[in-house]
């Protein structure tokens, strides 16, 4: 059976269960399906490649994903690797196949047979077919939009996912309509750039009509959650949907970045400090339980000791309770490899600073919630899933069965539960 190795963001996810269904079977297959954001994503690709190698030393192995298309002659080089393709390649079957054809594509970038990599900036459609999407056995993730126009001056994601292009809402609903009829409770709406959905689509077209679209024509949809947005692109419409009404879960993981304005305007960001605490200031106001969560990078060029204790800050400005903390990393072909870098051992030390921040912050979060009545998907049968508010959660052993006559947990039920402990990081409680 075909084996994929799935790195990165829940994108290259959906992804991999749609090259699934169209390589097909094949016993002597291995895809890797890489992560570019950060120079130690590409390296984690090159270990699992070979990881892979040892054990199916008979296998092709076909690279794909950002880091093979921002880095085709970094894969094509290693001995293990049988063929290199592209973002764009990855969405056809004849790319999986033991001897693929020799491409005439104008934007090709290479001779090397191993390498099929077409110029990704030069896509401009959707690919229908890979909204069929992931599901973990819990949840379904959706495709709705992929690439991005915005240039962040530390990110190369835009050159290995090309121009923002959303899938039309009317088959975005038709999937997800089909997801509820087979028993998924949660759907996830993923994408690059989540919140640009829509302007290259015919008609007024944002993020905000697609989601009262959804809630609209399908009623039978328990939950429905958000992949990362911009918090400059929440406007009016979808402002007043994620806070009232209650079947959008309340967790919101924004990307921020940083918490210094002038370290912003080195990223090339588009919002100030400023925006994003009054943003969140905003949605708690209306809905105090949403949970936020952000990205922050740690020693980006030129940033200070007075720079990072503005982002250390930010945590508590912008209520973050889940922070996913990354270390400066230069890729090359961005303008933030350019600038003057910090000491490696500084960046590291910051990042570690910053990320105890984070983690003793959400420890007292969850604290909080003892004693609340918590909705949580049960997503493995010890009874271990996630609350609305994205909190990691268990049911109490004994109090998992979801159903009448059923032992242990049921997959996919979504329990009310009244929080008794925490145990880690985890919030445990009693099946109500």
């Amino acid at each position: 059976m075909t084996e994929i190795i799935t790195l990165g963001c829940r994108l290259n996810a959906v992804e991999s269960g749609a090259m699934r269904a169209l390589a097909g079977d094949q016993d002597d297959l291995v895809i890797v399906n890489s992560c570019a954001v950060t120079a130690e994503a590409v390296r984690q690709a090159r270990k699992e490649i070979r990881r892979a190698a040892k054990r199916r030393p008979d296998a092709r192995i076909v690279v794909t994903g950002c880091a093979a298309q921002v880095e085709p002659q970094t894969f094509a080089k290693m001995p293990e690797v049988a063929a290199v393709i592209g973002n764009r390649e990855k969405r056809e079957a004849d790319s999986f196949r033991p001897a693929p054809p020799a491409s005439h594509d104008p934007f090709r970038l290479s001779r090397n047979d191993k390498i099929r990599v077409s110029d990704i900036m030069a896509v401009r459609e959707s690919a229908p077919h890979l909204v069929a999407g992931f599901s973990e056995r819990a949840r379904a993730f959706v495709e709705v939009q992929n690439g991005c126009d915005h240039r962040c001056t530390f990110c190369i994601i835009p050159y290995g996912r090309g121009p923002s292009r959303s899938v039309p809402a009317g088959l975005l609903v038709d999937r997800i309509k089909a997801l509820v009829d087979e028993g998924y409770n949660e759907v996830v709406l993923t994408g690059v750039d989540t919140a640009s959905y829509g302007p290259d689509l015919p008609g007024d077209q944002s993020l905000g009509h697609l989601v009262e679209r959804v809630l609209k024509l399908v009623p039978g949809l328990r939950r429905l959650r958000l992949s990362s947005l911009d918090s400059v692109e929440i406007d009016d419409r979808l402002f007043d949907l994620v806070t009232g009404d209650r079947r959008i879960q309340p967790h919101l993981h924004l990307s921020l970045q940083a918490g210094d304005d002038m370290i912003l305007k080195r990223m090339k960001r588009r919002h100030s400090r400023a925006q994003s605490v009054a943003m969140v200031a905003r949605l708690k106001a209306r809905r105090p339980e949403i949970a936020i969560g952000a990205d922050l990078i740690a020693g980006f060029p030129t940033e200070t000791d007075a720079m990072a204790a503005n982002s250390r800050a930010l945590l508590d400005d912008c209520d973050i309770v889940f922070g996913h903390v990354f270390p400066f990393s230069p890729r090359a072909g961005t303008p933030a490899a350019r600038m003057p870098q910090l000491d490696l051992a500084l960046v590291k030390e910051r990042a570690r600073r910053l990320r105890e921040a984070a983690d003793a912050r959400r420890a007292r979060w969850l604290q909080t919630l003892v004693g609340t009545e918590q909705s949580v998907l049960v997503e493995r049968e010890d009874g271990r899933g996630h609350a609305g508010n994205y909190a990691p959660a268990r049911l109490a052993s004994g109090a998992t069965r979801a159903r009448a006559g059923t032992n242990g947990a049921v997959i996919g039920d979504i329990v009310a539960m009244r929080v008794t402990r925490v145990e880690g990081e985890m919030l445990v409680g009693d099946a109500l």
